[in-house]
């Protein structure tokens, strides 16, 4: 029984390896919005904070009870400790951001605005021509299906745009702990940053997540949401960035929108524009056109170095 066990872990480490990476990315874009469906639910039960809190405490408790991440944290040196404080606060900050964005400002607006500084990360890594065309192709798309227009109440956009820039900060620390972060896999690093994400949010959403224990259907919604929403898509994300540069991950980025457009054909029967295909069209482009850079482990005569492991 126990041979057993083994050989289907085994073999299912084999077959997340074998995946093309970019298939995690379409698994996190997935789950990226149904985790918020959840959350419209549970925005006429409860405060922006009080949901933010539910989905950072579930997926916290989840990783927890997964992945031990304390011996993570036991195990790293100080700089290691310091890029998971770090995701850990961002996480937090980031979290908290976007729900009282979403409150006071339309979903697109902030999902657009959320873009704009990824396209930072992707220009940096776009040193061909080639990669330059497929990142306009992007930008052109995004711009097509979100029709960026900063309506809402003042403040929530600034809470967009800091939503954004902390997006940003979240891409190169989780890129950071997939690919540089000594003798800690990826997974490992995320539950140990989610659980201090847990300890920076408390004092904030503590107050405000409260009513969710009196009723049972908030809390099961809330749970839903840290699954769909920072259990599920931040594990895809790990798994791609294992083999992914940053800025090849920052381009597909761009998928979200066209993601979201698919998704409301498929569930809510929805059916685009010719504008809106017109930008999922442009999206789809940008990354059939993108190339990624030659592997730097290709270069070095270290045998291990820049070699990707599925932490899982």
């Amino acid at each position: 029984m126990a041979d057993d066990v083994v050989m289907s872990l085994t073999g299912l480490r084999a077959v997340l390896s074998a995946a093309p990476p970019w298939t995690y990315f379409i698994g996190s874009a997935v789950f990226h919005y149904l985790g918020p469906a959840f959350a419209v639910l549970l925005f006429d039960r409860l405060a922006p904070l009080g949901v933010s809190g539910l989905r950072i405490w579930s997926a916290a408790l989840i990783f927890a009870l997964w992945r031990r991440p304390w011996r993570t944290l036991a195990r790293l040196d100080a700089g290691g400790r310091r890029t998971i404080l770090a995701w850990g606060a961002v996480l937090a900050a980031m979290n908290v951001c976007f729900y009282l964005a979403i409150d006071r400002v339309p979903l697109g607006t902030v999902a657009a605005i959320e873009f704009l500084p990824v396209i930072v990360l992707a220009a940096l890594g776009a040193r061909t021509v080639r990669n330059g065309v497929a990142l306009l192709a992007a930008v052109g798309g995004v711009y097509v299906l979100t029709g960026i227009q900063l309506t809402g109440e003042p403040l929530g956009l600034v809470f967009a745009f800091a939503n954004a820039v902390l997006f940003a900060a979240y891409i190169v620390l989780a890129h950071r702990t997939a690919r540089r972060l000594r003798g800690v896999g990826g997974i490992d690093g995320l539950a140990a940053a989610m659980l201090i994400a847990g300890v920076f949010v408390a004092p904030v959403a503590v107050g405000q997540a409260a009513p969710a224990l009196l009723d049972p259907v908030v809390l099961a919604a809330g749970i839903a949401v840290g699954i769909c929403s920072s259990v599920i898509p931040y594990v895809c994300d790990q798994l791609a960035m294992a083999r992914m540069s940053r800025a090849t991950y920052a381009l597909l980025v761009a998928l979200l929108p066209a993601t979201a457009t698919v998704i409301g054909v498929v569930v809510l029967r929805q059916f685009p524009s010719l504008a809106e295909l017109t930008g999922v069209a442009l999206v789809v482009l940008s990354v059939a056109l993108h190339q990624e850079a030659a592997p730097v482990a290709a270069k070095t005569t270290l045998p291990q170095e820049g070699k990707a492991t599925c932490a899982i």
